[in-house]
């Protein structure tokens, strides 16, 4: 009978040692370096400060109001864009406003004073040109249309005094004048031309810019009371 019960135990396992044997086999999950682990963490609290960080800087670039220039501001600029959009030359009234601009909200008839002193300032560097030319007759004549053209654009400016408001009047007499000093500009071209001086194309070249300012101040005058429309604010007596 005990050989029996020894057969019969033979090839039986024992349950305890069996799963014993399997613990030992299964791999074990290799342990993460604590180095690793800290490297990790300091990467995602890097990342959340720097989160934290670009939204102050947007939040603080929405709300932090424009610096707008002292010169020329949004308003300015587009006031002289308006006015200067009547012309034929737009984009050479603008530069030329705007650039001797200092008021935030310039009125139309500050804006005409500044494109009358644009007009004058380049026909007085004009004359100053012509004076150094050879001294034929053309060249004379042209000198002395270019002087009354000065003359014209002076007066304009002289109308148009601080304090006292610029009545239809005045406005008509000022077209007049500046229509004058453009004419001016075309007669001592045409003399040239006609007399047949060799300076003809110089001349030309070196009168461009004032013929465009003054052409310019002549379209602003010209559509004073159009452009009032668009400025209610600026009354016209």
């Amino acid at each position: 009978m005990d050989s029996i019960n020894v057969l019969k135990g033979y090839g039986k396992v024992n349950p305890e040692h069996h799963l014993e044997v399997q613990a030992q086999k299964i791999p074990q999950p290799p342990k993460r370096p604590i180095i690793t682990t800290l490297v990790i963490s300091a990467a995602v609290g890097l990342t959340f400060v720097i989160g934290l960080m670009l939204a102050a800087l947007i939040h603080e670039s929405i709300t932090e109001p424009i610096d707008e220039s002292p010169s020329l501001s949004s308003s300015a600029e587009s006031t002289i864009k308006i006015v200067c959009n009547v012309t034929r030359y737009p984009e050479s009234c603008f530069t030329s406003i705007s650039s001797l601009n200092s008021s935030p909200k310039p009125d139309l008839e500050s804006i005409l004073k500044l494109s009358l002193q644009v007009s004058i300032s380049e026909l007085s560097h004009l004359s100053s040109v012509l004076k150094t030319m050879n001294s034929d007759a053309a060249i004379r004549d042209c000198r002395d249309q270019v002087e009354d053209a000065l003359s014209q654009l002076n007066d304009s400016v002289s109308a148009m005094v601080v304090g006292k408001a610029l009545t239809e009047a005045k406005v008509k007499d000022v077209q007049t004048w500046i229509s004058s000093a453009v004419t001016d500009q075309e007669t001592c071209l045409d003399g040239l031309e006609e007399m047949g001086s060799a300076s003809v194309d110089d001349v030309k070249k070196k009168m461009k810019k004032s013929m465009e300012f003054t052409s310019n101040s002549l379209a602003i005058v010209a559509n004073f009371k159009a452009i009032l429309d668009k400025f209610s604010h600026i009354p016209l007596h």
